[in-house]
């Protein structure tokens, strides 16, 4: 796999029902062992099996969709431990897996795969031309 939009997502971009600047965006580590990502019909953060999900970040902040680009600030995530995580899910958190909007799925990023040993992780995003990710 690579780094891609769910398909939901992208639909609501074009529907005007996700504004990626003014929702509560979160990154969830997934272990890829307990999770088969399916973009065409994963929607929600219940989609992911609860075993699946090895640790969340919190809000994203300094949001930025430039010119078809999304950015935000590097995310840290508290010290912890669990299974090895292959991708990262951003989503929207509503404080209902079952109406949090999955948004990207990376999968292919330096660092990836990562075992968690109890210290902090940080994900510093690419600052490259497509930064989080580009539409």
């Amino acid at each position: 796999m690579a780094n891609a939009l769910y398909s939901k997502a992208k639909e609501s971009f074009l529907s005007g029902a996700l504004n990626l600047t003014s929702l509560n965006l979160k990154v969830v580590a997934v272990d890829a062992a307990d999770y088969t990502v399916n973009l065409a019909t994963h929607q929600y953060l219940s989609d992911i099996a609860a075993g699946g999900r090895v640790a969340t970040s919190g809000n994203l902040a300094s949001k930025t969709v430039t010119l078809g680009v999304f950015d935000a600030a590097d995310i840290e995530f508290a010290g912890f431990t669990g299974d090895q995580f292959e991708a990262l899910v951003i989503y929207n958190d509503t404080t209902v897996a079952a109406t949090s909007n999955l948004i990207a799925y990376i999968d292919t990023a330096t660092g990836l795969p990562f075992t968690p040993s109890g210290g902090p992780v940080i994900i510093r995003w690419d600052d490259g031309v497509s930064k989080i990710f580009a539409i």
